[in-house]
This record gives C-alpha cells, sequence and structure tokens, in this order.
C-alpha cells in the first residue's frame, strides 16, 4: 500500500505546510532548500503579473468578470482594437464573432432583468403562497378540548 505524504516544511505560524512534495523530496517547491531560486523567481513573476493586471485593469477601466456590464466592456474593447486592425478574414471572423457574443450577451442581460422583474413583482406574494403551501404540507396539529 502506497502512503500519501505532504511536505515537511512549516508556514510562517507554525502550521503544517499540507501542499504535496516534489516527486522524491520531503518537501513542495516553496520549502525545498534545492528549489529556492525557482520559488523566488515564481514569487517574484506573481507579484508582478498582479501589478500588471492592476495597471491594465485601471487603463481599460475593467472591474472584473463578474456581470454583464463587465462582459459587455471586455468584448467593447475586443470589438475596438479589432477595429483598429487591417481588413482581413481573420478581422472580419473576429468581428462575427463578437457580434454573436454580443448578442449572447444582450439575451442573457434581458433576461436577468426579466427575471428581477418576476422576482420583484412576485415577491410578497410570493412569501403569502409558501405559508399557504406550508400549511397544505404540514398542516397545524389540532388543539384537544378537555373543558367539555
Amino acid at each position: 500500500m502506497l502512503m500519501a505524504t505532504r511536505c515537511a516544511g512549516r508556514q510562517r505560524d507554525g502550521r503544517a505546510c499540507g501542499a504535496w512534495p516534489i516527486r522524491g523530496e520531503a518537501y513542495c517547491l516553496w520549502h525545498s532548500p534545492a528549489h529556492q531560486d525557482e520559488a523566488e523567481e515564481a514569487r517574484r513573476l506573481g507579484g508582478v503579473r498582479r501589478r500588471r493586471e492592476k495597471t491594465l485593469a485601471g487603463a481599460y477601466d475593467i472591474t472584473g468578470l463578474r456581470s454583464i456590464e463587465d462582459l459587455r466592456r471586455i468584448l467593447e474593447i475586443a470589438v475596438l482594437d479589432t477595429l483598429s486592425l487591417e481588413n482581413s478574414v481573420a478581422r472580419s471572423r473576429t468581428l462575427i464573432s463578437a457580434v454573436l457574443a454580443g448578442t449572447k450577451l444582450h439575451e442573457v442581460g434581458d433576461l436577468e432583468a426579466r427575471l428581477t422583474a418576476l422576482e420583484a413583482a412576485v415577491g410578497s406574494r410570493g412569501d403569502a403562497i409558501r405559508r399557504r403551501t406550508a400549511l397544505l404540507v404540514d398542516p397545524p396539529t389540532p388543539v384537544a378540548d378537555d373543558s367539555r
């Protein structure tokens, strides 16, 4: 039976690392004395990437990819960049793809707005319906009248 082992290194707070070790070693990349240079370079590149992301997000006014509007902004940037290229078959295909993606975004955004409106309209009516449905499924237990 093969036993799974974890990195023998410790985190700064003293807890066990928990990462998988490099094959044939007791430590993961981050804790391995033999791979210190690689780990330092990986950390440096990670910092560079994060700084570049923040710079680009600010320059293009991108807040993320969490909403339809965020996705529309990315699509808008892609279309504008593509329009600045010379005419070519690849440019035309990219623009057609952008139109299709934009159409899908409009459909999803429209459905999202309609669903929000329906949920708002149902609102308190929905709560009343849920209460009545709960009574039908689990009616109150009758209380015995011992006063006779």
